[in-house]
């Protein structure tokens, strides 16, 4: 038996209860376990009220196209605004700027990220977030802002999809197509269809055949839940998932409804959240650049770096690497041990604050996360494990098995119906694939190359927003760069890093942006040379869409220094780089 002293930690035996764990949770189906939110299971649009999208197809050329109306492709259209471009055309599929934020407006729905660093272009739009952790309508509203400060509206294409980009050699265009007939040509195109743009249900038995109201989170029915959620007072209600988004979720459902069932496969790792209104003394201290500075804070100490006082002070900042990379720097350990040990006592400290705060000793334990913190996405809530506490409140636990099949009227756990009038489904989204890929674009670039086949070995691009062959398309979101808690902050670098490009483009006139194959080549061996391997920790971990459901990638397309090395390396390569690698001449 291996027990590391100091704090008395036996790690074999927490290793082997993690494997226990996970095992009892993999599927032979994996990720096949999901079916996509198609038009026929309520796919459509809740909120696009009478705007039934009916329009002429539209045929011209404009400077810059792109696809996706959430914060990534809001703040590149922002700076192509101030790059000189005058014709910036954003194409969503939602009926409103927003992304994520449009979709999503289910209540509880909040950032878990601090507001004052998640939110895109605060100091530009001049506009104080009314808590530490801004509501999904009051963001909402921000992306909207975002659109009416930057003139985006204009020739922003709603409740469209586009479905194919051509490059057009002779005329150094894209020929971009949409479901609704359009044909525009652009200067520019950039892809930012976002990660949480794709529902997905689960493949339950007999999901189809529930006679009561089912809907998917994303797509929120308030005509069935009112608008105060009081139409559920009567009825029994049943959410399956326990992951992000039912944490926000589950604390209003168990006020509303008569009795609320939360079926649980895999309980989520809940720290705490301190949220809180903003005080508008302290905001009116703020002086130019805070936001910037404010960001950067957060982002070095959670990439384990020392950066002073710690700005944000929430607990994105005490995670269990950014623990163990802290008690690594000491030396005393070898640095694996070190983050593992660091693992091992922030997860006791979880599990522990379920004890101090669920009555039940049974649906304590049941509510317990036995994994590695980073297999799953980290959440914070002051009011979910509360929530349990009450008498109207019940935990199904499957012991990892999930739903064993819905009925007309129900749903089957261990043989057992518990009947339901409403099943609310906070079961995600696909993730893992490419940007293109997610945004369902047949996209070919010179002499007809799909990207799909340029891209079928791993992915090919330079600092991971452009690729050879595919001159003036660019890519936001992750591919071949690093990652932060922080998305949005990570969308903001990358576009401005486009913009800024493109700026240069600009000035120079007759050129095309698109990497010579050195410099693509060179980038895809440091990707391939300073990829952190995950694929070991990965498979230990708990089935969930982190790592495939129990089947990790083969490698990594990360960028192994961490997000503060990357945005130094963007920065540098603006500043000293050989940028005829990129400008070539049309």
């Amino acid at each position: 038996m291996t027990v590391h002293q100091e704090h008395a930690i036996d790690l074999e035996a927490l290793r082997a209860r993690y494997r226990a764990e996970r095992d009892r949770r993999l599927r032979p189906d994996g990720e096949a376990q999901y079916t996509p939110l198609g038009a026929d299971r309520g796919a459509g649009d809740p909120w696009a009220g009478d705007d039934d999208g009916d329009r002429a197809p539209v045929h011209d050329a404009v400077d810059a196209l792109v696809v996706g109306g959430g914060f990534g492709g809001l703040v590149a259209a922002a700076r192509f605004r101030d790059a000189g471009l005058e014709r910036i055309r954003v194409v969503d599929a939602a009926a409103d700027l927003g992304g994520t934020w449009y979709w999503n407006r289910y209540p509880g729905v909040a950032c878990d990220v601090e507001s004052y660093i998640y939110l895109p272009l605060l100091e530009e739009v001049g506009v104080m977030p009314t808590r530490k952790y801004a509501p999904g309508e009051e963001i909402r509203r921000h992306a909207q802002a975002i659109g009416r400060r930057f003139d985006l509206y204009r020739d922003a294409l709603f409740r469209t999809e586009v479905t194919g980009l051509a490059w057009d050699d002779e005329a150094a265009r894209w020929t971009v197509r949409t479901n609704r007939g359009d044909v525009v040509s652009a200067r520019y195109v950039v892809i930012s269809s976002g990660p949480f743009n794709r529902p997905k249900l689960p493949g339950i038995p007999g999901i189809a055949d529930f006679r009561g109201h089912t809907f998917h989170t994303s797509r929120w029915d308030y005509e069935h839940t009112g608008a105060d959620l009081e139409r559920l007072a009567d009825r029994r209600v049943a959410v399956i998932g326990t992951g992000a988004t039912a944490i926000q979720v589950v604390p209003h459902l168990a006020r509303a409804a008569r009795h609320l069932l939360v079926f649980q496969r895999t309980p989520s790792c809940v720290d705490e959240r301190g949220d809180r209104t903003t005080d508008p003394a302290w905001w009116e201290t703020l002086e130019p650049g805070w936001q910037r500075t404010r960001r950067e804070n957060f982002l070095a100490l959670v990439d384990g770096r020392e950066a002073g006082d710690d700005l944000v002070d929430d607990r994105w900042t005490d995670t269990a690497p950014v623990r163990g990379r802290r008690r690594a720097a000491t030396g005393r350990e070898d640095p694996a041990l070190a983050v593992e040990l660091a693992d091992a006592e922030k997860m006791d400290e979880i599990r522990a604050r379920v004890d101090d705060l669920v009555d039940d000793a049974a649906t304590a334990d049941a509510l317990k996360p036995w994994y590695r913190q980073m297999c799953k996405r980290p959440t914070f809530s002051d009011a979910y494990l509360q929530a349990f506490n009450r008498p109207d409140v019940t935990l199904l636990d499957t012991r990892g098995a999930g739903v064993e099949r819905i009925t007309p009227d129900g749903l089957v756990v261990d043989g057992v119906e518990h009947p339901v009038d409403t099943i609310v489904l906070a079961t995600g989204f696909e993730l893992g694939a490419d940007p293109a890929t997610r945004a369902g674009v047949d996209i070919r670039g010179r002499d007809g190359l799909p990207l799909a086949e340029y891209w079928a070995d791993g992915l090919r691009t330079f600092h991971g927003w452009v690729s050879r062959g595919f001159p003036n398309l660019f890519h936001l979101g992750s591919t071949q760069n690093a990652a932060s808690p922080n998305f949005a902050h990570v969308l903001e670098v990358q576009a401005e890093h486009v913009a800024g490009v493109v700026a240069e483009a600009e000035q120079r006139g007759a050129v095309l942006v698109e990497p010579s194959a050195a410099a693509e080549d060179r980038w895809v061996a440091t990707i391939r040379e300073r990829a952190v391997d995950m694929q070991d920790f990965q498979a230990q971990c708990t089935p969930g869409y982190y790592n495939g459901e129990g089947r990790p990638r083969r490698r990594s397309e990360q960028f192994g220094g961490g997000p503060v090395e990357f945005h130094a390396v963007l920065a540098d390569w603006r500043e000293h780089g050989d940028h005829d690698e990129v400008f070539t001449p049309r």
